[in-house]
């Protein structure tokens, strides 16, 4: 194979990620025009943990003793990252109603530099949250117990949660492509986060809302979480309880494999 065959293929690649990193930038202006949503976003799961942490906190007991803010924390972190995803199709339902998304796709661009650049952004903005998240939750006494290599590894699990979701609002944000459907969205996120291990144990559950529980890819990690970060509530008996890191890399990793690829695909399909 001749040296010309291969090199335009660098060269596209450097083109795509020149052009992330430039829509990368374009929503980090925004937050800078528009500083008072982004705040909001980070304050709002500050809310959450007050809210549950001390008006709730008393009347929850934890699975083998132990302090409920600590048990509620991780749980909290990965609910932070789940309803980042109704942000990410906000984004991208507002920019396809509003002709954005046609105009970056007559612009001699990548068509996965569009969405990658999406991507890259919301995970920024993730981990501001988690940053702020963290530091709130020290502020009203939990600490992770298992050291500083297993607290980042935790992190990373978040960050590759929230990774997978962004592709999964993406895609659907492109499917559906208007701002207001995230009411829609609203109704399956708050189910699948509260049908998890994030503020109680599946224990507590009733037997079949206990397995729906135990298998849900937001109760991976948080169980692995509280594992990594030597919270109470860790372990158990059932086989997602035991595998909870492993799984906690799993579903993502097949989130993305899934919506990824159809996120593309639909974005290239626009206007057929």
């Amino acid at each position: 194979m001749s040296a010309t065959s291969v090199q335009p293929v660098p060269r596209r690649l450097r083109w795509a990620v020149a052009d992330g990193v430039t829509l990368t930038g374009r929503a980090v202006a925004h937050w800078r025009r528009q500083p008072g949503q982004f705040v909001v976003g980070l304050i709002f799961p500050v809310l959450m943990v007050l809210m549950f942490g001390y008006l709730f906190g008393g009347a929850m007991s934890v699975p083998g003793g132990g302090d409920y803010p600590e048990f509620l924390l991780p749980g909290m972190f990965a609910m932070t990252v789940l309803f980042g995803i109704e942000s990410t199709y906000a984004a991208v339902a507002i920019d396809a109603a509003r002709g954005v998304t046609d105009r970056f796709r007559s612009l001699p661009m990548t068509s996965s530099a569009v969405l990658a650049g999406r991507a890259a952004a919301d995970l920024l903005h993730s981990a501001a949250g988690l940053g702020v998240m963290l530091a709130c939750g020290v502020a009203v006494g939990w600490q992770w117990r298992s050291g500083v290599p297993a607290a980042l590894a935790a992190v990373g699990l978040l960050l590759l949660l929230r990774f997978a979701l962004i592709w999964v609002g993406i895609h659907l944000a492109l499917v559906l492509r208007r701002p207001e459907s995230v009411v829609m969205l609203q109704i399956l996120v708050w189910p699948l986060g509260f049908t998890s291990n994030a503020f109680v144990s599946p224990d507590t559950m009733p037997g079949w809302l206990a397995a729906v529980a135990a298998w849900n890819p937001l109760s991976a990690t948080v169980a692995a979480c509280r594992h990594l970060f030597g919270n109470p509530g860790a372990g158990g008996d059932t086989f997602p309880a035991q595998h909870a890191v492993a799984l906690a890399v799993a579903w993502p990793l097949l989130l993305i494999a899934v919506f990824g690829p159809l996120a593309v695909r639909r974005y290239r399909r626009l206007g057929r």
